[in-house]
């Protein structure tokens, strides 16, 4: 019986030391039976608080460069005093190609067209049952700068909603391109 219990014991320290050993290393083992990482207290209304490390932050290497950022927001007050003057602080960056076009005009038809009708005047749905919004095709919308299009497009207006939740920078740079080709093609 003794000879049983030993052997127990000794399969039972064998398998223990292999897994650590297999793991580990050996000195996982000597801290498994000596050391115990507890707390004195274990409970929450005792335990103590561990205040986390103060970390300085380091300035970025001077190679870095930055992926992603923050679009510039202009304050509400500026868009309504002058729009063309902040309009003029963005450009468009995407090219005005036939992909563009392509995703100006589904995003167009989805988005605007419950508004600005299909032809650009003003004349969707939605406009019967409000005040109607601006003929897109007009000479005021014309001569008006992409810059300020875009300010409308992300930041609304009086009337119009902002839509730069629904839209990206270069999804709303797809519609203007789409805007300005309509505008082109377009006999009025």
């Amino acid at each position: 019986m003794l000879k049983l219990t030993l052997g127990l014991v000794a399969v039972v320290a064998a398998s223990v030391w292999a897994g650590a050993t297999l793991q580990h290393g050996c000195r996982d083992v000597t801290t498994s039976f000596t050391k115990l990482d507890y707390y004195p207290y274990r409970d929450m209304r005792r335990t103590v608080a561990i205040t986390p490390q103060k970390v300085s932050l380091r300035a970025p290497d001077s190679l870095a460069v930055p992926v992603s950022g923050r679009e510039w927001m202009p304050r509400p007050d500026d868009l309504l005093v002058n729009r063309e003057t902040v309009g003029a602080r963005f450009r468009n960056t995407v090219a005005a190609d036939d992909s563009s076009l392509a995703r100006g005009t589904r995003l167009f038809t989805r988005l605007c067209t419950p508004c600005h009708g299909k032809s650009m005047a003003g004349d969707g749905p939605v406009a019967a049952k409000f005040m109607p919004p601006p003929d897109l095709l007009s000479a005021n919308a014309r001569g008006r700068s992409d810059g300020y299009i875009y300010t409308y497009i992300r930041y609304g207006g009086p009337i119009m909603p902002k839509y730069g939740h629904a839209l990206t920078e270069s999804q709303s740079w797809d519609v203007i391109n789409y805007l300005r080709h309509q505008q082109k093609v377009s006999p009025r």
